[in-house]
């Protein structure tokens, strides 16, 4: 999107697969700004397996250790990388100590940086006891050459000073006897992490963590349903909505879900059962992404990603499935923490402001509420960040040509709510607390502090408070 390139920041999921040492790898690339993180919650429902990225000046951030969380609610093994080892950053024992203290999570040195700074020559890998030297690659332009030598090869010290060597080799030794050994079994039950090191942006490191990874990597894993187990191996097609994005195409004004296949074959031009609906779909215009290039795909299997053109029937969650009728685990919508009201500048633009909100609300990147007694009329938004806000404002002015002012509204909490008897008038006693339809018509409260949603709940014990739901079900995701 332009707004990615002004800002340099990604802000939404970006997809694309490619072929490494014989495996097909299907890459969900997340944004690392915490405002987007809803983003990143629903692309792990997805993901069979994580890598962590550490920034090694930096430590653990915030954002790491939410997403962190994240995947050990849904068990997803997680591989670390501590990333620019090319700039002179914290020493590498005391960022193992911190990913362990913090996250909770022992940890395994698959290799060891040599040197940092300007003087990173490479990685010495553990189980073949070798170093790998690099040559700097600058900006990621060309894959690094490489070569490798002993712990005693007599270049070692003299490019890093015998200090700085024997500092290595007293790591090295250091690991052999305190460090985690590896253990697979672990690693797969999100136990244990593998960490290696290097340099993305001088291709220091990439190419021996990727060859590792191919290998410990899991394939396909089987996923629960409505009526059980799935298994990846079988006969027929299945998949879920993990991801929408509308506009993709600017000239086309596109809009594309992006479906997990779970199981089966997928071949183009085959009718599957839109299970939310009940009706047949048919999958014609399926894609799959490699930067800006779209590449028709003709068949999928499990684990592979893909891009499905739609007019808007599709939402995130639902299950496509070939002659069945299951559903998979839904992709909930987690509780906003930041509410605008939505005024239109201009109001002949009613319509595309209608249309614009409705579309960005199911791409996920914000929740769409309407007063229960002006309905249509100044709608507003609910994000987890409030930069969510921004793009809104820039999508709907480059997308849809609507001008908008956003007021900041005081609530922290929005809380669906189930139960009878419930009445809005009663909950809404205080100034502090409104009761509002979400976009499929649902009941939802939104809070100024905590103590009024407190309060809520202790005058209404007959009623359930939801933090987060399924889009278009019924039933609750969490309380």
């Amino acid at each position: 999107m332009e707004i990615e390139r002004q800002r340099g920041i990604s802000i939404s999921t970006s997809v694309l697969q490619f072929e490494y040492a014989g495996c097909r790898l299907n890459l969900l690339d997340t944004p690392g700004h915490n405002d987007f993180s809803e983003d990143t919650y629903r692309t792990l429902a997805a993901a069979d397996s994580a890598v962590m990225l550490i920034d090694s000046v930096k430590g653990v951030e915030p954002q790491t250790i939410k997403l962190f969380q994240v995947c050990r609610m849904r068990g997803v093994p997680i591989a670390t990388f501590i990333n620019k080892l090319d700039r002179h950053g914290r020493p590498p024992l005391e960022l193992i100590d911190e990913i362990e203290k913090v996250l909770g999570i022992p940890c395994s040195p698959v290799n060891w940086p040599v040197g940092s700074g300007t003087e990173f020559l490479g990685v010495y890998d553990r189980e073949r006891r070798e170093v790998l030297r690099f040559e700097r690659a600058e900006g990621g332009e060309r894959q690094a050459a490489l070569w490798t030598c002993g712990l005693d090869d007599p270049s070692l010290p003299a490019t890093l000073g015998r200090r700085a060597h024997q500092d290595l080799l007293d790591e090295i030794a250091l690991l052999e006897t305190a460090g985690a050994p590896f253990d697979r079994e672990k690693f797969l039950a999100g136990q244990l992490s593998p960490v290696f090191f290097g340099s993305a942006m001088t291709n220091f490191g990439v190419e021996p963590f990727l060859d590792r990874f191919v290998d410990l990597a899991p394939s396909p894993r089987s996923r629960p349903s409505s009526q059980g187990t799935i298994e990846p191996d079988g006969d027929r097609f299945s998949g879920f909505v993990f991801k929408i994005q509308a506009n993709m195409d600017p000239n086309h004004r596109d809009r594309v879900a992006f479906v997990r296949v779970s199981s089966g074959r997928f071949s183009r031009g085959m009718e599957v059962n839109h299970v939310r609906v009940a009706r047949p779909f048919t999958m014609n215009r399926t894609m799959q992404f490699l930067a800006q290039e779209r590449i028709t795909v003709d068949e999928a299997y499990a684990g592979d990603i893909l891009g499905v053109w739609d007019g808007g029937s599709l939402r995130i969650g639902d299950t496509l499935a070939e002659r069945a009728s299951f559903e998979f685990e839904g992709v909930p919508r987690f509780s906003p923490e930041h509410f605008v009201q939505v005024t239109l500048k201009d109001p002949l633009k009613r319509k595309q402001l209608k249309k614009g909100l409705q579309q960005l609300s199911e791409e996920g990147a914000v929740q769409l509420f309407f007063d229960r007694h002006r309905l249509e009329r100044d709608p507003i938004l609910g994000a987890v960040g409030v930069l969510q806000f921004e793009v809104i404002e820039h999508r709907l002015e480059s997308e849809y040509k609507v001008s908008a002012h956003f007021r900041a509204l005081p609530y922290k909490y929005a809380r669906w709510v189930e139960g009878e008897p419930f009445s809005p008038e009663k909950i809404e006693r205080s100034r502090a607390v409104t009761c509002v339809l979400d976009g499929e018509g649902r009941f939802t409260v939104l809070f100024e502090n905590d103590w009024n949603l407190r309060t809520a709940i202790e005058d209404h014990p007959h009623l359930r408070f939801l933090s987060a739901v399924q889009p278009a079900r019924s039933g609750p995701a969490s309380g």
